[in-house]
């Protein structure tokens, strides 16, 4: 592992106008073998429709609690996340007692109904809040073509010629989380973060921030590196899922936020990953397998069952049974 002072940039214009990558994906295969990070430019993303979802946001942590706590997260994963109601408690980055300082809403792909079969599936939560479920839908729209194109370039960087993965995103996993974080106290302790050190437990994440920035990297020696708001740029980030399917060769890096600026900080994560019945393995052509299968559902709800008390008691079925 390369120790690092920056994050790297990426200019996706060779991806989105459909030339040549061959030097772009060279380019992220350095970015993700050595950081794990990267901002990136040219992405073919409307600014409108980011700063459509950062006004419905805003709008959003402005209701009254009463109102959010109507949509509060439910077993399905999505709607409303109160502060002080999530920890990463599965870190071993740290030693992790304090809830996260952050609230948010969350949204996943909107299903008509419950399947029993699949994890997850069902509807969102909205709330009643004019013109926000179409800021988050086109968003998601937007993002999710990316984060397609973000995946054949990943298969580039490390060599894989075989594209069959590709079909475990038909339909991908998909969250769209839209985060307030409060400025915290001066005197607050050292334990106490915006979001607490982790790694992503899914395939890439796609990050929106506001201008407060508040985002940090660790680095192989153990340093934390400012990951600064850019403008119109996307952070994106590997998690532990490509992590797997690249063996290794694409780096999962650990890291927080910590919100001193005095101000309210307002991000848009968006994570794209597998349909939760893909089973991750290293690919064909990656070398000899450094990890054992896993299926991404029984993995993902391990974790969701760790770190939130929506997901402690078993959701019910289709017909409403427990």
């Amino acid at each position: 592992m390369t120790e690092f002072k920056d994050i790297p940039v990426l200019d996706l214009a060779p991806l989105m106008s459909g030339g040549p990558t061959s030097d772009l994906a060279a380019q992220f295969a350095k970015a993700y073998g050595e950081t794990g990070f990267g901002y990136v430019i040219n992405h073919g993303v409307d600014p409108a429709l980011r700063a459509a979802v950062f006004a419905a946001s805003r709008a959003f942590h402005a209701m009254p609690e009463v109102e959010k706590q109507a949509i509060a997260l439910d077993a399905r994963h999505r709607g409303y996340i109160a502060i002080n109601t999530s920890t990463d408690v599965n870190s071993d980055l740290a030693e992790v007692t304090k809830p996260n300082q952050s609230a948010s809403f969350m949204m996943m792909r909107e299903d008509a109904k419950i399947d029993p079969d699949v994890y997850l599936s069902g509807p969102n939560q909205w709330p009643e809040l004019s013109g926000f479920r179409q800021a988050c839908d086109a968003y998601v729209a937007a993002m999710t073509d990316l984060g397609h194109k973000l995946m054949g370039l990943a298969l580039e960087a490390i060599g894989v010629s075989d594209r069959t993965i590709l079909r475990a995103f038909e339909p991908p996993t998909i969250w769209l989380r839209l985060l307030r974080y409060p400025p915290q106290p001066p005197q607050a302790p050292d334990d106490l973060f915006g979001a607490a050190p982790h790694k992503d437990f899914g395939c890439l994440t796609l990050l929106a921030q506001d201008d407060v920035g508040g985002l940090q990297v660790q680095t192989p020696a153990g340093h934390w590196v400012d990951a600064p708001p850019i403008k119109d740029a996307f952070i994106v980030n590997v998690g532990d899922m490509l992590h797997r399917l690249s063996n290794g060769k694409l780096l999962s890096t650990p890291h927080r936020v910590i919100n001193t600026t005095g101000r309210e900080r307002y991000s848009v994560p968006f994570f794209f990953d597998p349909h939760v019945s893909a089973d991750i393995a290293p690919l064909p052509g990656t070398g000899p397998a450094r990890f054992e299968p896993l299926n991404f559902g029984a993995f993902l709800k391990s974790e969701l069952e760790a770190g939130y008390d929506a997901h402690q008691a078993e959701p019910p079925d289709a017909d409403g049974r427990s």
